[in-house]
């Protein structure tokens, strides 16, 4: 079964339009467990536009499915991953001023610096995935940090969908052959929602999580959050999904 991970940084920029704690981020997190979800997801940026270093300590108190935390890592944001200790870390080569995420690592260009990073990150007991585009060198390459998994970022997959499934897939089809052969873990993310989540879950043998943000959020504003969780859980099961 693929695993629903819920990103909730845009719960956090509501919230921080404000400078309260209205919607309450740690109870969204528990209300999106409750309703289905079987991991949170945030990626706290150095600005702290939305999701805060304080919400990453408070939320390893109160999830318990699993915790992950992606992020560049910056020597704060490590010491941050050092603290609380996640379940698992997503290393996202974002520039500070990024607006989301817009590009997977080279690894080949980074090979020994990822290879640390991941050696200091597992020794925590932190699972680790690195956001990578669906090109098989780039895959092969990871697999010599010794990360656990990688994460195929699925823009170009979302953005060609609608023109046409198959060929939109083609690239993470075969990025993830070469990610079983070489024993690596499936993740992916990024402009997945309930228009083109099915499809790549029937056609990507082996994707064992998704983690998804910015489009849930938005169903939820029409479709409320517990209805929304659950239809992307669906999704992920196999039965047709019905807004």
């Amino acid at each position: 079964m693929t695993k629903l991970s819920v990103n909730i940084n845009k719960i956090a920029t509501l919230r921080n339009a404000r400078g309260h704690n209205r919607p309450n981020l740690l109870q969204a997190a528990r209300d999106i467990e409750r309703f289905g979800a079987q991991g949170i997801t945030v990626h706290p940026r150095p600005d702290e536009r939305h999701i805060r270093y304080q919400d990453v300590r408070d939320l390893k108190a109160v999830v318990s499915t699993e915790l992950n935390v992606e992020g560049n890592p910056t020597p704060d944001f490590l010491d941050l991953v050092r603290e609380v200790r996640p379940e698992q870390v997503t290393l996202v080569p974002d520039a500070p001023d990024a607006i989301t995420s817009n590009a997977g690592w080279n690894t080949v260009q980074h090979q020994d610096y990822l290879r640390s990073i991941v050696a200091d990150l597992k020794s925590l007991g932190c699972r680790v995935s690195i956001f990578l585009d669906p090109v098989p060198e780039l895959v092969q390459a990871a697999a010599t940090t010794g990360t656990d998994r990688i994460e195929l970022y699925t823009e170009d997959y979302a953005r060609h969908y609608h023109a046409g499934p198959e060929a939109a897939l083609r690239p993470y089809r075969e990025a993830a052959a070469v990610a079983r052969q070489l024993g690596l873990g499936l993740n992916a993310g990024h402009d997945l929602d309930l228009d083109n989540l099915a499809y790549m879950h029937h056609n990507l043998p082996g994707l064992q999580e998704v983690s998804i943000g910015h489009a849930l959020v938005c169903d939820a504003l029409y479709l409320g959050l517990e209805n929304t969780v659950q239809l992307y859980r669906r999704c992920l099961s196999g039965l047709k999904s019905e807004k």
